[in-house]
């Protein structure tokens, strides 16, 4: 394996973001959802209009992990207003840390995560939080091990299907 290098995504990057997006939110969730479900929300949450929306807001910060020049992964910081619920000033979001199911048990997700901590340490946050789904496994144990405890749940709507998101912060020093 090529070694893997984490770069903010500028503006550029707007088409590879979207494309990321798209493939490895329906890597993960596909099985669990109806391929309509799936379709509709692939279109509306990667739509070029609403991820040049959150690109260009200054509270999100994307990144992506390249592999030479494959991108393999990525991750989506949000603080202040951008937040999807807490809006804390003290706080920052992981929204997504999203890796192709090639590269699963490579380290790309400990490498954005990795990312994500010196971002809120560079922005002096007191904690980091993130939604999770209750059933992904994988991300529930990536984020324990990480340090992360469970503070309460919230509802994720995906086509007809209410799935409960495990909310989960981690203070740092």
């Amino acid at each position: 394996m090529a070694s893997i290098i984490i770069n903010k995504a500028l503006a550029e990057d707007l088409e590879t973001i979207q494309a990321l997006g798209r493939q490895t939110f329906y890597e993960t969730f596909a099985e669990s959802n109806s391929e309509e479900a799936m379709k509709n929300y692939l279109e509306e949450s990667f739509s070029t209009v609403k991820v040049k929306s959150e690109f260009n807001n200054p509270d999100s910060h994307f990144f992506i992990a390249w592999e030479e020049d494959i991108p393999v992964g990525y991750l989506k910081l949000n603080s202040g207003a951008a937040q999807t619920e807490l809006q804390d000033e003290t706080s920052l979001e992981i929204e997504r840390i999203y890796v192709k199911k090639s590269h699963h048990g490579q380290k790309v997700g400990q490498l954005l995560y990795d990312q994500a901590l010196e971002t809120a340490q560079n922005l002096k946050k007191s904690y980091l939080w993130l939604g999770v789904w209750e059933e992904n496994l994988r991300a529930l144990q990536f984020y324990r091990k990480n340090g992360f405890e469970q503070f309460g749940t919230h509802t994720f709507r995906l086509g007809g299907d209410d799935q409960t998101d495990l909310m989960m912060k981690k203070v740092l020093d």
